[in-house]
């Protein structure tokens, strides 16, 4: 059975059982004889005050952990994200150890959560399993990914070649945490979660062209020109958690060696085809 917040149905049809894990924990009777937990509920709205962020992702995370290996559970699986590791320090691939103290209160929240795992289950009977997970892509995308896909329809110019970030599709992930359940690794691990090949936001740009139907768009907006409007829009949402032109031309590349090593899993989607899907699904 699935637990979901709203207790909805999923895609699928399967029913779902009504918890709010960041006001009470599930009966421990529903994890009798249960293998495997995916823990994937959390909050990542960036506008939401931080005792949510504590009260739910961490302390929400550790609580259903503890229910877990009391009902006699053989894997935990915590879906983190790489903002449990901070901002990078340079410009290189990041493995799970390169970690920085995290800028907000969504990844103090996973990387709380990650340390209490870690340091309560070292030597459990149950496995636990925390997995960072980059950027997730998919033919529903939402968010920024969105937004850039709306803005390429209006006209956009095409942005600088700068930066470079790493992706995932949802099938991919999907595949992983599958891969992760048939294996159930004994002990506590941290693997990120991510493709083989980081996108910049041209990239990304000139695949959504391409799968409208557009030819190449002309880079007639300046390096000065992006920085100004990321900084007037960064003034008219003051509670974002990161600068706009952050975002758009940061670079934060990542690792899978840790999770290939140790699973049977490999990244096999392609950006292009999510980008092609996920314009031929818009309205």
């Amino acid at each position: 059975m699935a637990l979901s917040r709203s207790g909805s149905p999923l895609d699928n049809g399967a029913p779902t059982l009504a918890l709010d894990l960041a006001v009470c924990d599930p009966d421990g009777e529903l994890l009798q004889d249960v293998d495997v937990v995916f823990h994937l509920a959390g909050i990542a709205h960036q506008h939401a005050g931080e005792s949510a962020y504590q009260q739910l992702n961490y302390q929400g995370t550790l609580r259903l952990a503890r229910v877990a290996a009391a009902a006699g559970v053989k894997c935990f699986v915590f879906l983190s994200s790489v903002k449990a590791m901070g901002q990078p320090s340079s410009h290189g691939e990041r493995a799970e150890g390169d970690c920085n103290p995290p800028g907000d209160a969504y990844g103090c929240s996973k990387w709380q959560a990650e340390c209490a795992l870690r340091e309560e289950f070292a030597a459990a009977a149950m496995a636990v399993v925390i997995l960072r997970p980059a950027l997730v892509y998919g033919p529903n995308a939402k968010g920024n990914l969105q937004l850039l896909a709306r803005a390429v329809q209006m006209g956009l110019p095409r942005p600088p070649p700068e930066g470079a970030r790493s992706m995932i599709a949802v099938q991919d992930l999907v595949a992983l945490l599958c891969s992760i359940a048939a294996s159930s690794p004994a002990g506590v691990h941290t693997w990120i979660a991510c493709d083989d090949q980081p996108y910049s936001t041209r990239a990304i740009y000139d695949l959504l062209r391409q799968a409208s139907g557009k030819g190449r768009g002309i880079a007639w907006l300046p390096r000065w020109g992006w920085w100004l409007g990321a900084a007037l829009l960064d003034l008219a949402s003051p509670r974002r958690a990161d600068a706009t032109f952050d975002k758009l031309f940061c670079t934060e590349v990542y690792s899978n060696k840790a999770a290939r090593a140790a699973i049977n899993w490999r990244p096999r989607a392609r950006l292009e085809d999510a980008v092609t899907a996920m314009v031929a699904t818009r309205p």
